[in-house]
C-alpha cells in the first residue's frame, strides 16, 4: 500500500511549543527544548503507529504569497513568533534531516498549498494521502485517497477526517463547500475578514441553504434583516476571503516518490543532534542507545545547506519579518568517560588501606561521600558500598557485607569521618544518603553541601541530575547504570550482584565527579545572590527533611476501608439519579457520551463548547458554569468528584503504609519548584483534598501515633496578602492587617464603595477572589469566569481595586519593568526566578512572564518563610529534647505529632518560630489548632 504522510510543520511545531508553555523544557544549557521534544514525538507516533511507506515535512518560508500580493493586509495581524521556537526552528530541520526525510517548500506559496498539491498529484499516483495538522482549513481537500490526520491532543486521540467526517461536521453536501464557510466566517489569525457578524453557526446555516458565496449573493434579496444588508455590503469582501481561504492545488511542483520514501534515520546525526538536545530517553527509544558519549555536531555543518536558505526565513514565516536568527556555534568534543580518564580508585580492605583513607580525609577540609545501595526507596535500601573521594580522579570504594551486623561493625570504623565537624561533606541529592545511613543509625555531623542543591539554586528552571550536570559542566559522562544492572523493569538486577571490580569504577566515579561538580558551584554561589539562601535555608533543611520522611505519619486505614465503602454506595446512588434525571444510561465517565446527553439528548445550552476535536467540552469549569440550568449537573460534578476521591487517595493510601513502620513515608523534593516551594511525591500529601466535606474525610485517617499524642497544625493566614502587602508598601493595606480587621470585608468596602457593616457576602466573596487573583495577573475575562459575572462588571471591580490600592499596581508595574532589565525576580531573601519571556515580541509569552514577575517574589518569600519556621523548630525540639515531632508540611501549613504533656510549649515554640522566620511590617500570623485527627487539628 502506497501511504503518505504530508506533515504540516509549523502547524505541528507551534502546537508542541505551546503544549508545554506552563512547564517549558530547559536543557542544562539554558535552551528551550519544548518544541523539538514535542515535535520529535509527534513524529515518532506517526512512524511507529501508522507505518507510512511514504514521508515528509512541508515549511512555510518568509517569502510573499500570492494572498500578500491578492490582500495586503493578509496575516498582517499574526504575532511575532516567540524567541524560544525560533531558537527551535533550525534544530527541528536537523532533526528531520536526521531521520532522513525530506523537508518540502516552495516560495511565494504556503505549506497547505504544497500539500494540497502533492496530496492532488499523489492520489494520482495511487497514494492513500493523509495530511497531518491541526489546521480545520485542510478539511476542503478530502477525497476518497486523501485525509486530514489531526494528531492526539490533550487526553483526545487522533481524528482522521474524510469526505464523510467533513461534511458531518459542517453540515455540507461536500468538502470543497467549507471554503465557502471559511469565506463568510473569516479568520482572525490569518486576517481573512470574512463578513463582519458572520461566525461559524451563520456562514454553516448559509452554505447549507445556499451552497457556495457566489449563490449567496444571487439570492441575498431572500435573506431578512441584517443578514440581507451584510451580504449586499460586503459580497467583495466575501468574495476575496472566499479565495484567500482557498488551498491551491496547482503549486510548481514535483512529486518525487522515490524521495518521500521511508528511510532508516541516520545513527550518527540522531546521535548528534539528540546529545545537543539532551534527549537521553528519545535517543534509546530510536536507536535503543544511550547519547552519553555522542559529538553534538554544530548546527551550521548540515550537509543539505537548508540552514542557510532556513535560518532566517522560515523562523519569521508567520510574521513576514526578514529578522535573522542568531545561532550560538560551539565547537563541541565529545564528552569524556572513566576508561579515557586517568584515575586511581582503590578499594578499603586491609588495614594499610583503611590508613590511607583516613588519612587522606584528614588532610583535606572537604571530601565527597556516596552510598551504592539495593533499593531507591530510602526506608527499604541497605547498603551495597560507600564511596569516597578526596580529590580529582582519586577515591575509595569499602564493600558492605550482607550480613546487617558485620555491616555495622564496618561502619563503626567510618564514624570518626562522619562525626568530623570541622570538614564539609559533599553529595550529590544527600538527603537520600542521611536517610539510607539513618537505617544503621550512623547520623551525619559534618558539614554539609549539595551539588543538586546547588545547582538548583543558581539554576532553578533546568534539570539537576549528576549525569547532565557533569555533562554540562565538566565534558564528561559518567558510567550509566544501566551498564551494570539493566533498565529498569522487573528485569532490572542488583547492585549486589555487580563484580566489585566494576561496582568500585562506578561508585568512585560518582563521588569524584560530585566532587568537582562541587569545585564549579561554590564560586559561582560566592559570586550571585545564592550562597545566604544556599547556607541558611536550603542545607540546613536537608536533615529537617530526612527527619520528617523518616518519621512519616500514622494513618487510620481501616477508618479509609470503610469510607471507601460508603463512598462506593454514595457513587452508585448517585450514579442512579443521573440516568433518572437523562432518561437512559450511559457511561457518565465518558466525555463524549456525556456531552452527547447533556447538549443533544437534554440541551441544556445551545451555545455548548466544543473542543478541539469537535467534542462537547465537558470540563468541570464549563459545567460549573452550567449548574444553574438542569439538576443533572450538579449530580455529574458530584459523581466525578467521589470517584477521583476514591480512586486517587481512598483506595491508595492503604496501600502505600509501609510493611515496617506501618505509617505513610511521603518523600519531599527541594530541587523541583522554581518558586522555592517543596513538593512532595510517593504519596503526594500536598494535593490531599481539603475544600469538600467529603475531601476533608481523607483527613480525618491521618491521626496522631498513640493515645498519648495529638496532631498540631499550624498555618499562615493569608501569608502571600501579607507579603505582596509588605513588598508593595500598600499603606491601606498594612493599616487593616495591623488592625487586625477581617482583609476581604474591608477591601469589599473599599472596592464597592459602601461602610464595611454594609458589605454582603457576595460581595466579601467577589473581593476575596480579587486579593488572592490579582497575585497571579487575573484579568477581567479571568475574574467574570471565575465569578460568574459581566466581564464589564469584572473590570469595575479591577479598577476600583487598584484605585484603592495604588501601591498594589505600582508594585506590579515595578516587578515587570526590573524583570525586563534584569531578567529576573528575587524574593526578599535574594532567590531569583528567571524570567527568559519577559521582553519576547509574543504577547501571549510575555503575558506569562509578567505574571510570574508579580507572584515569583511572593511565593518565593513565602517558601523561604516557613523553610526558615521549619528549620527553627526542628533545632529547638531536639535542643530541648522534646518527645513531639514535625511530620508534614503542607503548602502553608506545618503538622505535628504533639506529646500531650508538651502541647502548650510546643503552640508557643511553633508559633513564635513560623510568625518570626521573616519579620516584616506587616504582622505575620500563625494560627493553631490541635485534635485526634489532621482535620480536626486544621
Amino acid at each position: 500500500m502506497k501511504k503518505l504522510f504530508l506533515l504540516d510543520a509549523f502547524a505541528l511545531i507551534y502546537r508542541a511549543y505551546f503544549a508545554f508553555s506552563n512547564n517549558p523544557r530547559i536543557n542544562s544549557k539554558g535552551l528551550n527544548t519544548s518544541a523539538m521534544f514535542g515535535f520529535t514525538n509527534t513524529l515518532l507516533d506517526v512512524i511507529n503507529k501508522e507505518k507510512p511507506s511514504h514521508l515528509a515535512v512541508v515549511f512555510d518560508t518568509s517569502e510573499p504569497t500570492v494572498r500578500h500580493i491578492e490582500y495586503e493586509a493578509y496575516k498582517a495581524h499574526r504575532e511575532e513568533m516567540p524567541e524560544d521556537l525560533s531558537k527551535s526552528i533550525p534544530y527541528i530541520m536537523q532533526i528531520i534531516e536526521a531521520f532522513n526525510i525530506p523537508i518540502i517548500f516552495s516560495h511565494g506559496y504556503e505549506a497547505d498549498d504544497v500539500i494540497g498539491t502533492l496530496a492532488v498529484k499523489a492520489e494520482a499516483q495511487g497514494y492513500t494521502t493523509f495530511m497531518m495538522t491541526p489546521d480545520k482549513d485542510y478539511g476542503q481537500l478530502v477525497s476518497e485517497n486523501i485525509f486530514v490526520y489531526k494528531p492526539a491532543r490533550m487526553g483526545n486521540g487522533v481524528e482522521i477526517l474524510g469526505p464523510k467526517e467533513v461534511c458531518e461536521k459542517y453540515g455540507i453536501r461536500n468538502p470543497k463547500e467549507l471554503i465557502d464557510i471559511l469565506g463568510l466566517w473569516g479568520d482572525k489569525v490569518d486576517n481573512i475578514p470574512g463578513i463582519p457578524g458572520f461566525g461559524e453557526k451563520t456562514a454553516m446555516e448559509l452554505i447549507k441553504e445556499y451552497g457556495s458565496i457566489e449563490n449567496l449573493i444571487a439570492n441575498a434579496d431572500q435573506l431578512k434583516g441584517s443578514k440581507q444588508e451584510k451580504v449586499k455590503t460586503y459580497a467583495d469582501q466575501a468574495l476575496l476571503s472566499k479565495k484567500l481561504a482557498t488551498i491551491i492545488v496547482d503549486v510548481p511542483i514535483e512529486l518525487d516518490e522515490k524521495s518521500l520514501e521511508m528511510e532508516e534515520p541516520d545513527a550518527e546525526k540522531i546521535k548528534a543532534v539528540f546529545g545537543e538536545l539532551e534527549f537521553r530517553n528519545l535517543l534509546k527509544k530510536v536507536l535503543g542507545e544511550d547519547s552519553a558519549s555522542s559529538a553534538p555536531t554544530p548546527l551550521a555543518s548540515s550537509s543539505s545547506g537548508q540552514m542557510d536558505l532556513f535560518g532566517a526565513p522560515v523562523e519569521n514565516a508567520s510574521s513576514n519579518n526578514n529578522n535573522t536568527t542568531e545561532i550560538r556555534e560551539e565547537n563541541h568534543q565529545n564528552y569524556k568517560t572513566l576508561g579515557e580518564t586517568t584515575h586511581s580508585y582503590k578499594v578499603v580492605e586491609t588495614e594499610a588501606d583503611w590508613k590511607e583513607l583516613f588519612e587522606a580525609i584528614a588532610s583535606v577540609d572537604t571530601f565527597c561521600f556516596d552510598s551504592e545501595t539495593t533499593s531507591t526507596n530510602e526506608l527499604e535500601a541497605e547498603l551495597v558500598g560507600l564511596a569516597f573521594s578526596v580529590k580529582k580522579g582519586e577515591g575509595f570504594y569499602i564493600a558492605c557485607p550482607v550480613d546487617r551486623t558485620a555491616c555495622l561493625l564496618l561502619l563503626d570504623k567510618l564514624k570518626p569521618i562522619f562525626n568530623l565537624t570541622d570538614k564539609t561533606l559533599v553529595g550529590q541529592n544527600i538527603k537520600y544518603d542521611l536517610l539510607v545511613l539513618a537505617n544503621y543509625g550512623i547520623e551525619l555531623k559534618n558539614k554539609l553541601f549539595d551539588t543538586m542543591l546547588a545547582h538548583y539554586l543558581l539554576q532553578p528552571d533546568m534539570r539537576h541530575g549528576m549525569d547532565v550536570l557533569a555533562e554540562t559542566y565538566l565534558g564528561y559522562s559518567p558510567v550509566s547504570i544501566t551498564t551494570l544492572i539493566g533498565k529498569k523493569g522487573k528485569d532490572q538486577g542488583s547492585m549486589r550482584d555487580v563484580e566489585l571490580a566494576l561496582i568500585k569504577e562506578y561508585a568512585v566515579e560518582d563521588a569524584d565527579i560530585t566532587l568537582q561538580l562541587k569545585g564549579v558551584f561554590a564560586p559561582q554561589m560566592a559570586e550571585s545572590s545564592t550562597q545566604k539562601l544556599f547556607d541558611e535555608i536550603e542545607m540546613p533543611l536537608v536533615p529537617v527533611l530526612a527527619d520528617m520522611e523518616r518519621e512519616g505519619i500514622n494513618l487510620d486505614s481501616e477508618a479509609l476501608r470503610e469510607f471507601s465503602k460508603e463512598l462506593e454506595i454514595e457513587v452508585a446512588k448517585i450514579e442512579q439519579e443521573i440516568y433518572d434525571l437523562a432518561g437512559l444510561k450511559f457511561n457518565i465517565a465518558s466525555p463524549a457520551q456525556l456531552g452527547k446527553i447533556l447538549f443533544e439528548h437534554l440541551k441544556i445550552d445551545d451555545k455548548a463548547k466544543k473542543t478541539a476535536t469537535k467534542q462537547y467540552s465537558t470540563a468541570e469549569d464549563v459545567l460549573v458554569k452550567l449548574a444553574h440550568k438542569h439538576p443533572i449537573v450538579d449530580k455529574v460534578l458530584e459523581f466525578r468528584g467521589l470517584v477521583k476521591l476514591k480512586n486517587t487517595y481512598v483506595d491508595t493510601l492503604p496501600t502505600l503504609i509501609n510493611a515496617e513502620t506501618k505509617r505513610i513515608h511521603t518523600s519531599y523534593n527541594q530541587a523541583v519548584a522554581s518558586t522555592g516551594r517543596l513538593s512532595s511525591n510517593n504519596p503526594n500529601l500536598q494535593n490531599i483534598p481539603i475544600r469538600t466535606e467529603r475531601g476533608k474525610e481523607v483527613r480525618k485517617a491521618f491521626v496522631p501515633r498513640n493515645s498519648d499524642y495529638t496532631l498540631l497544625s499550624a498555618d499562615y493566614s493569608q501569608i502571600e496578602l501579607r507579603i505582596i502587602a509588605a513588598l508593595s508598601q500598600e499603606k491601606s493595606m498594612i493599616e487593616d492587617f495591623k488592625n487586625g480587621t477581617d482583609i476581604h470585608t474591608s477591601t469589599a468596602a473599599k472596592v464597592y464603595g459602601i461602610p464595611v457593616e454594609e458589605v454582603t457576602k457576595e460581595q466579601r466573596s467577589h473581593a476575596k477572589m480579587v486579593n488572592f487573583g490579582i497575585i497571579y495577573g487575573i484579568s477581567a475575562f479571568g475574574l467574570s469566569e471565575r465569578l460568574n459575572i459581566a466581564r464589564s462588571e469584572a473590570k469595575s471591580i479591577i479598577d476600583n481595586y487598584f484605585m484603592k490600592y495604588p501601591g498594589i499596581k505600582q508594585y506590579m508595574d515595578e516587578s515587570i519593568e526590573k524583570a525586563r532589565e534584569k531578567g529576573y525576580v528575587e524574593t526578599i531573601l535574594g532567590r531569583r526566578r528567571y524570567l527568559r519571556d519577559i521582553n519576547s515580541a509574543n504577547q501571549t509569552v510575555r503575558g506569562f512572564a509578567e505574571r510570574n514577575a508579580i507572584n515569583a517574589p511572593i511565593q518565593g518569600s513565602a517558601a523561604d518563610m516557613i523553610k526558615i519556621a521549619m528549620i527553627r523548630v526542628h533545632a529547638e525540639i531536639k535542643k530541648r529534647n522534646l518527645k513531639s515531632k514535625l511530620l508534614l508540611q503542607v503548602h502553608d501549613e506545618l503538622v505535628f505529632d504533639a506529646y500531650k504533656p508538651e502541647l502548650e510549649e510546643l503552640t508557643a515554640l511553633v508559633k513564635e518560630c513560623m510568625q518570626n522566620a521573616l519579620p516584616l511590617e506587616v504582622p505575620i500570623v500563625a494560627e493553631t489548632g490541635y485534635g485526634k485527627n489532621w482535620l480536626e487539628a486544621h
